[in-house]
């Protein structure tokens, strides 16, 4: 999602874009955002298989020749390298082809990917400052690209049955949902004098009831703004979804993934609480009992935290990446 918000905003630039991929999500959400995708057979590379891991390192240096295929067939001028697997071998063939490489992480580390390309790059541009990557001639701190603001609060109520003056609490946690919370949420929340808006994801859904009419209950939402535009403050993982969490000013408790890679998530969590946005939860100690009292603790100072949260809002990040990669291309070509 954060490479289609860069490509529109390329677009609106009048831009030609088109996107390298392989055959997970971006098949579905690329040609649904009308762009052309080009495929590579790549996968990740294992952690705890070396077996998988050496089946990785052969894909992604066959895919090298496909990749400078399309490269050449495309005629690009610039390449917007996003951080995943895909873009090793699209990212390396770019630069042996002498073809601009601006690199985009959206996370609070950098991935194996940006690391091994980051000196070939001519621009690096990070969600967040990171220590030993303060060069101004190569890095922009542009924050995260998010989708477009849902604007218009009172219909997103309404789609939702919310009254204007009631108070809503999200939940969410991701398009599979997270299972400690899901499961907590619905007894924590069972007796809330505010209405909630659990949006549990499609794996989780088929099991949970909603306990009252004060609580609506979702596998999924689309546009997710909606419910964003909706609330007064969210519950949630801390992985991307923060810049979105800030860019709606939604204060927060934040319930980091213990097994996300370089434990990103606890650092997002805690940048956004060291800013006066969010609590942060383990996911250890997540109990019905301590997510309604962190909850609640947040609904009672949200006007304060509120404001933090939007503080930290980048709503020009996918402008800014774009702008690097139109500057990348324009150097290019002269």
């Amino acid at each position: 999602m954060p490479a289609i918000a860069v490509a529109d905003a390329l677009r609106a630039e009048g831009a030609q874009v088109t996107f390298v991929g392989g055959e997970r999500a971006e098949a579905e959400l690329v040609p649904k955002a009308g762009y052309e995708l080009d495929t590579i057979n790549v996968e990740g590379i294992s952690r705890s298989n070396p077996l998988k891991a050496a089946r990785a390192v052969g894909k992604a240096v066959g895919a090298l020749g496909a990749a400078r295929k399309i490269l050449k067939a495309r005629q690009a001028d610039a390449v917007l390298g996003g951080g995943g697997y895909v873009a090793g071998p699209v990212g390396l063939a770019a630069t042996r082809a002498k073809i601009p490489l601006v690199l985009s992480e959206a996370d609070s580390h950098l991935g194996l990917t940006n690391r091994l390309l980051a000196k070939r790059a001519v621009k690096l541009c990070l969600a967040f400052p990171l220590e030993g990557h303060e060069d101004p001639t190569r890095v922009h701190v542009t924050g995260r690209p998010v989708p477009a603001v849902y604007a218009d609060r009172a219909r997103a109520r309404a789609q939702l049955g919310i009254g204007p003056e009631e108070t809503a609490v999200l939940i969410f946690g991701g398009s599979l949902g997270a299972r400690s919370i899901n499961h907590a949420a619905v007894e924590a929340f069972k007796d809330a004098p505010y209405r909630v808006i659990h949006v549990a994801g499609t794996r989780d859904f088929p099991d949970l009831s909603a306990p009252g009419e004060h609580y609506v209950l979702l596998d999924y939402l689309t546009p997710f703004g909606i419910a964003l535009a909706a609330a007064d403050a969210a519950v949630a993982r801390s992985g991307g979804s923060v810049f979105e969490l800030a860019q709606y000013g939604l204060p927060a408790v934040l319930i980091p993934y213990p097994h996300a890679t370089g434990d990103h998530q606890t650092t997002n969590a805690r940048w956004m609480a060291d800013a006066g946005a969010a609590r942060v939860l383990p996911d250890n100690e997540v109990t019905a009992e301590r997510l309604r009292s962190e909850t609640d603790a947040v609904l009672a100072a949200r006007e304060d935290m509120a404001a933090a949260s939007l503080a930290l809002a980048r709503p020009n990040a996918a402008a800014d990446i774009a702008r690097e990669v139109l500057d990348a291309a324009a150097r290019g070509r002269g």
